[in-house]
């Protein structure tokens, strides 16, 4: 990214002088690692400022271009807040949106996607992994059966993009939203996209850039180093998720036999490599995040982490509140060790153990 902070810095959109050029030909090759991740095309492919705008273009830019067909909108109860708020904010604008039920793993039955449908439908809206408990929802299903029925597939792949194999194609995904930060990438940068033949309104006016879907001067040192990071996890995931496993479930076990009162939040198998999220029984979430030194660690989302409202994921899924209210978020990475993994787990336990003896809930009923 050094060289486009400050010797490279023409406009990509400038392409009149070789300033211009230069950027643009950076930008373009970005693009081309961006689609390789996912098997897309790179004209498929559309920058944004990250996830959340790439989530917000893709369901009003339909709910735009296609409300004479219909405004019917289909999505779960788990979504992350870009795609939920979003889907509220048509809802009190004349839209109908169905939120899907999930079950006590998190998991969508794709029978009630498909009783759900209507000739009224324009949108599916289906994440890939949940960003709270890890859970890996069934989008493969999800995508046949939107196109059965003639309906817009729109995906958010934050959490599963570059950590789990993904091909858009085979997926049968009209539109998917990405993150940068989220696989070792620079912080406000993302990716919408739209598969080819799909047309969606801008939701920002003003320019003629990324084809006149997103307008905005490029952001092309961020580009640039999202392209890298694109490249570096195509290669890296499939041996980083062979790692991840054992490490995570390595955790779960210490974690499990050295804390009694303890539940795994999501599903115990179909779950994104580095995802562990436990509900420790009698001990507030935050507190105990709190007292692990040195451990980055979050209860519920990081976009809701300033609240202390128990966690809407958890309690979609039937968890009781004053459990989700005990809810630790564990997120494995590439430079984590079984080093790492055991100094967390023996930390936990002993602070597991001091937070309850200062707890006048011990011995009461929870479950």
């Amino acid at each position: 990214m050094r060289p486009y902070l400050a010797e490279y810095f023409g406009n990509p959109s400038s392409t009149t002088h070789e300033h211009g050029r230069v950027t643009r030909e950076a930008v373009e090759t970005a693009r081309e690692k961006v689609a390789a991740l996912i098997n897309a095309g790179s004209r498929e492919i559309v920058f944004t400022s990250g996830a959340t705008e790439a989530d917000n273009l893709a369901i009003m830019g339909v709910a735009s271009r296609m409300r004479e067909k219909g405004n019917h909108i289909i999505t779960t109860r788990i979504e992350h807040k870009a795609v939920l708020d979003t889907c509220k904010y048509l809802q009190k604008n004349g839209f109908d949106v169905t939120f899907l039920p999930v079950d006590r793993h998190a998991m969508i039955d794709p029978d009630d996607l498909e009783k759900a449908i209507t000739d009224r439908t324009i949108l599916i809206s289906v994440m890939y992994v949940n960003s709270e408990v890890g859970t890996i929802e069934p989008v493969e299903e999800v995508g046949k059966i939107a196109r059965r029925h003639g309906v817009l597939f729109h995906c958010d792949a934050v959490q599963a993009a570059g950590k789990i194999e993904m091909d858009v194609k085979a997926l049968n995904v009209d539109l998917l939203s990405m993150s940068g930060h989220k696989i070792y990438g620079p912080k406000g940068v993302g990716v919408l996209y739209i598969r080819k033949g799909v047309r969606i309104d801008p939701i920002m006016h003003g320019g003629g850039q990324e084809r006149g879907v997103r307008p905005g001067t490029l952001n092309t040192p961020a580009i640039v180093g999202l392209g890298k990071a694109c490249e570096l996890r195509k290669a890296e995931m499939a041996p980083e998720a062979k790692r991840l496993i054992p490490l995570r479930e390595r955790l779960r076990g210490k974690i499990e036999a050295n804390i009694e009162k303890v539940h795994l939040n999501g599903h115990p198998v179909k779950r994104q490599p580095g995802n562990l999220n436990f509900s420790f029984e009698y001990v507030e979430g935050e507190s105990l995040i709190l007292s692990m030194k040195d451990v980055a660690l979050s209860s519920g989302s990081a976009c809701t982490s300033d609240s202390l409202e128990s966690s809407y994921v958890l309690l979609a899924m039937g968890v009781p509140e004053v459990l989700a209210h005990c809810s630790v978020r564990f997120g494995l990475g590439k430079d984590n060790t079984e080093d790492d993994v055991d100094q967390v787990a023996a930390q936990l336990a002993v602070n597991v153990e001091r937070l309850r003896e200062m707890s006048p809930l011990v011995g009461s009923d929870l479950v």
